[in-house]
């Protein structure tokens, strides 16, 4: 079991910054990836950015690709999502996750492998 939690979501203009975070505790030695999914009212939860447990080569969902950067500290458990020039479309829940055991091809990430979820932190971008 891994428990997830995340934080520092908020309310920025379009162009702004926020900085995600999603502490893991429990099993936390396993060799999960984690990753950042979103959800917006009346969507479905879509991917944004998963890590292999190493920390090494996040990949991205296109839409976000070149202005979101994922990145772990693998000795605290923490999983950050550094988030650049937000417009109105990234506003939504946002969730971290872990639990696929492969994730180094973003066309091949399955949100049913990740059986591990944060309860959500919200950002909301205005224009």
């Amino acid at each position: 079991q891994v428990q997830l939690v995340e934080s520092g979501g908020g309310s920025v203009h379009a162009g702004g910054s926020l900085r995600l975070s999603c502490g893991a505790s429990g099993d936390t030695g396993h060799t999960y990836c984690m990753g950042w999914w979103r959800q917006a009212p009346g969507k479905e939860r879509e991917g944004v950015a998963v890590v292999p447990s190493d920390g090494v080569t996040p990949v991205y969902a296109p839409s976000v690709k070149g202005r979101f950067t994922l990145s772990k500290d693998t000795a605290r458990h923490t999983l950050y999502l550094q988030m650049n020039d937000l417009n109105v479309e990234d506003s939504a829940m946002y969730y971290c996750a872990a639990g696929g055991a492969w994730c180094y091809d973003w066309t091949a990430i399955n949100i049913e492998e990740y059986p591990y979820w944060g309860r959500g932190t919200q950002v909301t971008v205005s224009s």
